[in-house]
């Protein structure tokens, strides 16, 4: 009987993790993350009922840039659910320590940011990545803000990179979150998300800072 019921799990968890494999729209290059990948895929779409059309059009190959608003810890799993290639975040140096979670973000190829001491140490990681070809996530607002709140200009290091490495920049807008302003019970309270997405940006005006400023607050539509 022990062992009748013991199949009937193992049976059932290998169709679970099968569903979630070939939901999976991104080849990480690792069985684990393509998994996870068609698991935040399928979260994303029927628990948070985010569109299916909700998509950036990045470049198949070569570098980019994608950045958005910050207001809670969904974002990071939109933003992978809207790009058609793996994503390299910039991370928190204290959110990339934290046990269990460090593992995940060290197979992505995040990469961690001390914001109290040394910066550029991440800017410079991130652009060697897009001087690969790579894709280079993050939010220039530096933390979580909420719509209602005092906006403060953007980092400048988004700029910086775009313009080292003559970069396309992809914003987004994220809306809809129900748990803004905070972290996980973002991610259990259910959603119905937007996701306005807007065509590559080139930073050769002096204007741009500005500009993308206004996108990723969705105060500028495509």
């Amino acid at each position: 009987m022990i062992t009748l019921v013991g199949l009937i799990f193992f049976t059932l968890l290998l169709i679970v993790f099968y569903v979630f494999y070939v939901a999976h729209k991104i080849q990480w290059g690792n069985f684990w993350l393509n998994t996870i990948d068609g698991l935040v895929r399928l979260y994303c779409r029927y628990y948070h009922r985010l569109s299916p059309l909700s998509k950036l059009s990045l470049p198949t190959q070569g570098s980019a840039l994608l950045v958005a608003n910050h207001i809670s810890g969904l974002d990071p799993l939109l933003m992978v659910c809207a790009s058609s290639r793996p994503l390299r975040f910039l991370i928190a140096r204290e959110e990339y320590e934290k046990p269990l979670l460090k593992c995940l973000y060290h197979a992505m190829g995040c990469i961690p940011v001390d914001r109290s001491s040394r910066p550029e140490i991440a800017l410079r990681a991130a652009l060697r990545a897009l001087e690969a070809g790579e894709v280079i996530a993050l939010f220039p607002q530096g933390r979580i803000i909420l719509p209602n709140a005092q906006q403060k200009p953007l980092k400048r290091g988004v700029i910086w990179l775009a313009k080292q490495t003559q970069t396309p920049i992809y914003a987004m807008h994220i809306q809809g979150v129900v748990g803004m302003g905070k972290i996980m019970p973002a991610l259990f309270q259910r959603s119905h998300v937007q996701l306005q997405v807007h065509e590559a940006m080139h930073c050769a005006q002096a204007d741009c800072l500005e500009s993308l400023q206004k996108k990723i607050m969705g105060q500028i539509y495509e």
